[in-house]
């Protein structure tokens, strides 16, 4: 068997394939964007065929750039958005609606509901998770609402529901496969990850039936293989992880205490607890790490909704720049006497608040502010709550030190002023990672490791290497003032 792997990495705003060589290398890449769909305030969708069809180009332009065929790989890795929510019809394959995105709040009310029953404290002991509309179980419960005739469907038999990765695999597959991963499941309301099986009493308060579930299978495992007329070869899908599960097994964080943090549309920090499920008392999430041959890793997560989004906002909304690189000159040529703050709540704020109804604020707007303080304002707040969520760590954890080094990945991270100013914030230094791929070589790992073709976890853990660490060199009093005038401006936000 040859050593090439196949990673599809489905995000929110575009899918990506990636064939790495056997030393790990980038041998080929294709990506597409696709359409972001907004029906209403706080809505937010996806169409099914758009990112099928944006994954089998990926996939196809990948391999040919890296001058192979698809005989020559050994193994497909999956990673993808998390919570992102599907149903479709088992006979056609064909969603019944648009996928509902991770980012939508349409649910709120039913998520208000199950408060207001004190369903809270089950839902959080058995999944680790908060009700919020982030999470899978009520968009499906909407969707069986909603959609005309979906529920009686659903209870025949005649439906399927998966997050990203289970629809890829099924029509990778040829519909022979209905599977998901650990991880993935863990983000859906319904699967108790203390057992790892889906629970009939959160199903019953969902009201969701259980026909309509994937089957769950560790992260790296057979998931089937692909339909030969798709590539020109059938290929083992052996691996599969929600992206920020994979980002953290691409930064090798395989040890209890190792902490990574994802800049992607969002930010998402991960810290493995190990085999412990650390219950957080800051509304932090306690999730699957990974699961590898039958045994579960935890972490504790904090999510934050808007991280790369923000700059997205500055270049398409508001137009002050023309690509997302050019926001690092243009907040370090902000003028340092104006202290504006950016609280980017524009589908609600994540961990530590989780509150559903803020909406994005700027304070300490003057007739000086220009578009350089609203970019600096804009990439300072990734920072800023990405400090919230450490400290939420930290007290949450005892392996969570002040001096934990933070590993980087995502595109924000090319940011040398960024990352300079995490450091500076955190107190604590960031070690951004030589390759920047790393979800996609999460998945990957995944999907070699399993074929045989790559490296084990201690192996691989050794071949991360570093591009640069960040050390922090903000005097004390600074940082304080820039912390205490960000609380001021969340507080404000707080619905």
């Amino acid at each position: 068997m040859s050593g090439y792997v196949l990673a599809i990495d489905q995000g929110t705003t575009s899918s990506r394939a990636i064939v790495f060589d056997e030393k790990q290398a980038v041998a080929g890449v294709g990506q597409k964007e696709f359409t972001q769909i907004f029906p209403q305030s706080g809505w937010v969708e996806h169409d099914p065929e758009e990112i099928w069809e944006s994954v089998v180009w990926a996939v196809r332009t990948a391999i040919e750039k890296a001058g192979i065929s698809a005989a020559e790989i050994s193994a497909i890795g999956i990673t993808n958005q998390r919570e992102t929510t599907l149903i479709w019809d088992r006979a056609t394959g064909k969603a019944i609606h648009n996928a509902i995105v991770w980012q939508d709040r349409r649910t709120a009310s039913i998520c208000a509901a199950l408060k207001k029953a004190g369903k809270e404290k089950v839902f959080s002991r058995k999944t680790g998770l908060l009700l919020d509309p982030y999470f899978s179980g009520t968009k499906v419960r909407w969707l069986l609402d909603k959609v005309k005739g979906a529920r009686k469907r659903a209870n025949a038999g005649e439906l399927a529901f998966g997050t990203i990765d289970s629809f890829l695999i099924w029509r990778l597959t040829g519909g022979k496969v209905h599977a998901t991963d650990a991880t993935n499941a863990s983000r859906t309301l319904m699967f108790n990850i203390a057992r790892n099986k889906w629970d009939d009493e959160l199903l019953a308060a969902l009201d969701v039936p259980a026909s309509l579930l994937p089957a769950v299978k560790d992260c790296a495992d057979d998931f089937g293989t692909t339909d030969p007329g798709l590539f020109g070869a059938a290929i083992p899908i052996l691996g599969v992880a929600g992206d920020q599960q994979a980002a953290t097994i691409g930064q090798a964080c395989f040890e209890p205490g190792m902490l990574k943090s994802t800049y992607g549309t969002g930010c998402f920090a991960l810290l493995n607890t190990g085999s412990e499920m650390v219950k957080s008392k800051n509304r932090l999430l306690t999730t699957i790490a990974y699961r590898l041959d039958g045994k579960t890793t935890y972490a504790l997560e904090g999510s934050i909704f808007v991280a790369g989004a923000a700059v997205q906002w500055l270049r398409d909304g508001l137009k002050v720049v023309k690509t997302a690189a050019e926001t690092g000159a243009l907040a370090h040529s902000a003028d340092p006497g104006q202290h504006v703050y950016m609280v980017p709540a524009f589908v609600g704020l994540g961990a530590p608040w989780w509150d559903a109804e803020a909406r994005g604020a700027i304070y300490g707007l003057t007739r000086g502010t220009g578009p350089a303080e609203i970019a600096k304002a804009a990439l300072e707040s990734v920072v800023y709550q990405t400090r919230d969520l450490l400290d939420a760590m930290r007290k949450d954890w005892k392996g969570a030190g002040q001096n934990t080094v933070l590993r980087v990945d995502g595109g924000m991270v090319a940011s040398d002023w960024t990352m300079q100013f995490l450091a500076d914030i955190l107190n604590a230094p960031v070690d951004r990672p030589t390759i920047l791929e790393t979800t996609a070589l999460g998945a990957a790992w995944l999907a070699g490791s399993k074929a045989g073709v790559w490296p084990d976890a201690k192996s691989f853990s050794k071949s991360w290497s570093r591009d640069r660490r960040f050390e922090p060199q903000m005097e004390a009093g600074t940082r304080k003032r820039k912390l205490k005038g960000w609380d001021d401006a969340v507080r404000r936000t707080l619905s």
